[in-house]
């Protein structure tokens, strides 16, 4: 490991360590009869996955300077959204899947009706936590990243992008609707984190089309990287299962342009990713190694 890449890896673990001190001061105290769904949402939300959307979110604003409580917050809220896409994206009806992280899905480990409500209450959190003051003393700013988030993660975003894939026949499924597909689905929360961490921090419109165009080519490379993953990855290290996609069916970007050209794909992305950022010189090292580290990882 090159000293680039253990000095990203470091602050990645640091943030990962500090945002789940962060998540666990947010979540409410399991109390009361309805306690049961306060500790399914903790059992999602906790112990696990790789931060990378708060990861993003705090680096884009702390490329342009800022770095204050209020950040962390709007980062958890930010993780509290991508749970719940998980929460319900493993259940049943959707993608069906058993394992999360390594340990059971929320409605294997409780039930399915909790495993809706729980991923519904990190939804509303996440609002009620951007809404406060001490994310930033601008109420302006504050109504714009609730409403970009609610966006990104509405129907002309996440959702919209579960959507096509979950409806979308196989014989439809071409190159250009797999990747609008993946870029609502997976990329419209990458977009917000970027793009969020730039407001929080006061970024120009320039800046801002800098990180849009930065987020919107990670988060596509993202999925593809994870569409290799799901043919080449294992399970053991993944902390889910494998092959699942293909055995469902679906068009990947593995399906549309074979291995070795997804792989080719994803390091234009990055490289188009990386040119986004060369105007902030040093100060984008950081953002530029996560590109690495998509491209690289193993789960």
């Amino acid at each position: 490991m090159t000293s680039a890449s253990n000095i990203f890896q470091t602050r990645l673990n640091t943030v990962a360590t500090e945002m789940e001190a962060v998540l666990t001061q947010i979540l409410p105290e399991p109390a009361g009869p309805q306690s049961r769904i306060m500790e399914a949402m903790a059992y999602a939300l906790l112990g696990g996955g790789k931060r990378l959307r708060p990861f993003l979110l705090i680096e884009a604003a702390k490329m342009l300077g800022a770095d204050n409580k209020g950040i962390w917050q709007a980062a958890a809220a930010l993780e509290c959204v991508h749970v719940y896409s998980l929460i319900h994206d493993d259940l049943p009806c959707m993608d069906d899947d058993d394992l999360r992280h390594g340990k059971p899905t929320v409605h294997k480990a409780y039930d399915e009706a909790l495993a809706v409500l729980a991923g519904d209450a990190l939804l509303t959190l996440a609002f009620e936590i951007l809404a406060q003051e001490s994310v930033h003393s601008s109420a302006n700013v504050r109504l714009k990243l609730i409403s970009e988030l609610a966006s990104n993660s509405g129907t002309h975003g996440m959702i919209g992008g579960q959507v096509l894939d979950i409806y979308a026949k196989l014989s439809e499924q071409s190159e250009a609707l797999i990747t609008h597909l993946q870029a609502l689905k997976t990329g419209a929360l990458i977009h917000y984190s970027a793009v969020a961490g730039g407001r929080l921090a006061g970024a120009t419109d320039a800046d801002l089309g800098n990180l849009s165009t930065y987020a919107d080519a990670l988060g596509l490379a993202f999925q593809i990287r994870d569409d290799i993953l799901d043919v080449e990855g294992d399970s053991n290290v993944m902390g889910k299962r494998t092959n699942k996609d293909a055995g469902l069916g679906k068009a990947t970007f593995v399906s549309i342009y074979g291995l070795d050209g997804a792989k080719e794909k994803a390091h234009k992305l990055g490289e188009h990713a990386k040119n986004a950022l060369r105007p902030y010189g040093k100060k984008a090292d950081i953002l530029c190694a996560t590109v690495d580290f998509v491209l690289n990882r193993q789960k």
